[in-house]
């Protein structure tokens, strides 16, 4: 009797905290918390991979304007290629441990090709104890391309430009990459949606468990029926469980794309096609000999080009957009030219336009109306004097506000009506 007893407080302490913790399980706003978090960190992931530099439209540019293919021109070219993909070697090494590891110091810089011995020296002399100096080999850029412009090595006036704006170009993204890992995701953010998705499924999982007292029909505190069957396996809460946890994880993996993993960036794949794809862009392919003459292509003269598919490619050759009216047919009655007709206005409607734009004075001349001057009398009240009918010959000239009579000022009180002024009585 006693064991029953005890099964049953210990039954019911159980329902109690069931019913605690799926009371407070939607306080959590895991949808929200956990998705803003992952939409943030995927967008930093992709805005600093197009942070990364590309040397191409540099190394074009300057096998462009910096011309000759002597010994000297094809050094500087070179040199100032190198330049470049050393400075963001350096700044690699700083915020990589991929590239880390593969130049742990500068003298594996040297033995690389990257860098000669005294440029090493050179670039060891400057103190970098408080700052990154990844940017000293872009001063060594900006020194010789200004040297090679006064020399006269390069194409026009226009080159110098055109050269600093992608070198500037190159040179910012440097700086932003360096950035990303210096202002990194507070890290109080990651362990906030961290602790939340955890804590949701401990709630979840005794919230979520069956209990036999409630009755049909009845409802849980958080708005969930429970079922009737006992699963042994909740698959449901097993699935939630694998979405929430699989986004954390994602985003984890994504906060820091310069690390050593799989998923990570191939930054040393990168230096190495960077390298060559520069040397060849400025140097080795502009060899006179290794350009092709120009010819005649295979479509010369025809106007309409025959482009060939294979026979496992015709299916994905569609026909031409033209535009969604293209094929819209026009009824012949709908298709004669005319001109849109204009209707006449009334005459009492062009009379009343036409009065509404003349001026005081025109208003004056053109009607009979009567003009009732407004003289002061003594004290408060006010006698209305009628002017007699009669040319405008009397009157001197007039005003905004009156007209003059043998230099006398007579104020105007006018009367209006909708369309047009008409002549009071003189006795009104």
């Amino acid at each position: 009797m006693i064991n029953l007893l005890s099964l049953l407080s210990i039954s019911r302490l159980f329902e109690m905290v069931v019913k605690y913790f799926d009371a407070f399980l939607n306080l959590i706003p895991l949808s929200f918390v956990l998705g803003f978090y992952v939409s943030y960190v995927a967008s930093r992931w992709w805005q600093q991979f197009l942070a990364i530099p590309w040397p191409d439209k540099l190394f074009h540019s300057i096998a462009c304007f910096v011309q000759g293919f002597d010994e000297e021109s094809r050094i500087l070219r070179r040199s100032l290629m190198r330049y470049m993909n050393l400075a963001l070697i350096l700044v690699l090494r700083s915020i990589s441990s991929a590239v880390k590891q593969r130049f742990p110091n500068l003298e594996h810089v040297v033995e690389a090709g990257f860098m000669t011995n005294q440029e090493k020296e050179l670039f060891s002399a400057v103190p970098s104890n408080e700052f990154n100096t990844y940017w000293i080999p872009c001063t060594w850029f900006v020194y010789r391309i200004q040297e090679a412009s006064k020399k006269g090595k390069l194409l026009n006036a226009y080159a110098l430009d055109t050269i600093m704006r992608e070198f500037c170009d190159f040179r910012a993204k440097c700086g932003l990459l360096w950035c990303y890992d210096w202002v990194s995701i507070p890290m109080v953010y990651t362990q906030v949606v961290t602790l939340a998705t955890y804590l949701f499924f401990i709630f979840t999982v005794i919230g979520r468990q069956k209990i036999d007292t409630l009755r049909k029909g009845e409802y849980m505190r958080s708005g969930r029926m429970p079922m009737d069957i006992d699963l042994y396996i909740p698959i449901y809460t097993i699935l939630q469980f694998f979405f929430f946890m699989g986004l954390l994880k994602v985003a984890e993996q994504l906060i820091n794309p310069f690390g050593d993993d799989d998923e990570d960036f191939e930054l040393n794949w990168l230096l190495d096609r960077h390298m060559k794809a520069s040397f060849l862009g400025c140097d080795i392919l502009m060899d006179p000999d290794r350009i092709p003459p120009l010819v005649k292509d295979f479509y010369w003269d025809k106007q309409n080009c025959p482009i060939p598919y294979t026979e496992a490619s015709m299916h994905f050759k569609r026909k031409t957009y033209k535009g969604s009216a293209d094929d819209m047919i026009i009824p012949e009655s709908k298709q004669q030219m005319v001109f849109p007709e204009i209707e006449e206005e009334s005459e009492e409607d062009n009379d009343s336009k036409k009065l509404s734009r003349l001026s005081l004075t025109s208003l004056l001349l053109a009607s009979n109306s009567t003009l009732v001057p407004e003289t002061p009398s003594r004290g408060n009240s006010r006698k209305k004097k009628p002017f007699r009918q009669g040319t405008m010959d009397e009157i001197d000239r007039m005003t905004n506000d009156g007209y003059y009579i043998s230099g006398k000022h007579h104020p105007l009180l006018l009367y209006p009506f909708p369309t047009r002024l008409e002549a009071l009585n003189p006795t009104q």
